[in-house]
């Protein structure tokens, strides 16, 4: 194996969520310049913006960030297939209605 591959200098260090202030207390060999005291005594402190404990897949929380529109673009086009889907039936029940109506028709000249 080869000697010195990982690092020498591992020590305590907070990790911090910016989220919901959650902190994590582990080991690392991160540089940092910040301090936070927890239970008393002073650690190197490292801000992280997600970690599990805000993160929405860890959560469960839903979160929808749509810049683009992407999903009123969806919504619009589920609506406009429910209208066509309506339109299409209201359309097939009255040819029904129609044909039903000309054999009725058709019957009663035959019985005269």
């Amino acid at each position: 194996m080869k000697k010195d591959l990982h690092p020498a200098n591992y020590r305590l260090v907070v990790f911090q969520d910016l989220n919901n202030e959650t902190t994590y207390l582990t080991r690392s060999t991160v540089a940092t310049g910040e301090t936070i005291k927890l239970d008393g005594v002073e650690y190197p402190l490292v801000k992280v913006h997600i970690s599990s404990s805000s993160h929405p897949y860890f959560t469960g929380e839903e979160r929808i960030l749509d810049i683009e529109g992407r999903v009123d673009k969806f919504k619009a086009r589920a609506e406009a297939a429910k209208a066509a889907r309506e339109d299409r039936i209201a359309a097939a029940k009255k040819q029904k209605s129609r044909a039903a109506a000309k054999a009725a028709k058709a019957a009663d000249s035959k019985a005269e």
